[in-house]
């Protein structure tokens, strides 16, 4: 389905696709006509393709490559099928220039070599799968230690849900554990880059994000244990960032209102967070995804194996 989608796309023909009567479809938030947004632009297919698959719910969720005039453009997908017809279309987008350059650097690194980690395609052993619940929960565990960041865990004792070879890819790039990302830091300068999934948020730099809302959990696959989730993050406004351990950091970025839209995938093994991928660009402040808050509801009780008891 989602590869009829991508060739649509490309033919700017959306009577190409097997369609339900009324279909729902939006584009960076914003409620569209079908055929119209990237439908005009959409030039053809990347090589970067991973899909993300929940056939018991009916969604679909795709982090891949594409051509707009020629320019590359990393692009989120979803897509909900009922009864082999396509009822929701939901897409994400970042272009080159619309960023840092390292994003852009990532962007290319991903469309030329086509392939995707071998961990997220990796099957969970039916002994170790988590519930659906258990892996929603725990993917919004990343949203609740995210949410105005204080380095003291998420339980006030430290805790953050993160393998202790988690890595995260944002629109492209490797974020975490990547020391030389931003070159020429002067000696002793905090390395936001440099620090794994946990070292960052237990750092509390993360402060910058106040509000994260529209948080849905899309394509569950307990499999593999992954999670396609969408979610608005807010940034309300700073000129500085004090650290867990008390140093003070300039916030050259984030330091007026300001939103990100974006796409995440996470890879869940025994509790944990081991992958984490997402797509993700700038919108206007506070502003609405498009769709209901949540699909799916993290339920606290169905999921108290998958933490502490688990780590035991």
């Amino acid at each position: 389905m989602v590869d009829e989608y991508l060739a649509a796309v490309v033919a700017h023909d959306p009577r190409r696709l097997p369609l339900a009567r009324r279909v729902k479809f939006t584009e960076m938030g914003q409620r569209l006509e079908l055929g119209d947004g990237f439908w005009h632009t959409a030039s053809g297919v990347g090589h970067y393709r991973h899909y993300f698959p929940d056939p018991e719910a009916g969604q679909i969720g795709f982090i891949g490559t594409m051509r707009e005039y020629g320019n590359l453009v990393l692009m989120a997908l979803r897509l909900r099928v009922e009864r082999r017809k396509i009822s929701e279309i939901e897409t994400v987008f970042y272009r080159k220039g619309s960023g840092p350059a390292w994003n852009d650097a990532g962007m290319d690194r991903l469309d030329s070599d086509g392939r995707v980690d071998p961990i997220w395609l990796a099957s969970i052993p039916p002994a170790e799968r988590m519930s659906r619940a258990q892996l929603a929960y725990t993917a919004n565990l990343y949203f609740v230690g995210l949410q105005n960041n204080d380095g003291k865990g998420i339980d006030g004792k430290g805790f953050y849900p993160f393998a202790r070879d988690c890595l995260r890819v944002e629109n492209g790039v490797q974020t975490t554990s990547n020391p030389a990302l931003i070159p020429n830091l002067p000696a002793g300068a905090f390395n936001y880059f440099g620090l794994d999934c946990a070292q960052q948020f237990e750092s509390g730099y993360l402060a910058v994000v106040t509000r994260i809302h529209h948080r849905r959990f899309m394509a569950i696959d307990p499999e593999h244990g992954t999670v396609f989730a969408f979610a608005v993050f807010d940034q309300a406004g700073t000129t500085s960032v004090r650290l867990a351990d008390g140093r003070v950091i300039p916030m050259p970025v984030f330091n007026h209102p300001s939103s990100i839209l974006l796409a995440e995938a996470f890879k869940i093994e025994n509790g944990s967070i081991r992958r984490i991928e997402a797509v993700g660009t700038s919108v206007p402040y506070h502003m609405s995804a498009g769709w209901e808050s949540s699909t799916v509801t993290p339920d606290a009780r169905a999921a108290t194996e998958s933490h502490a008891e688990r780590a035991r």
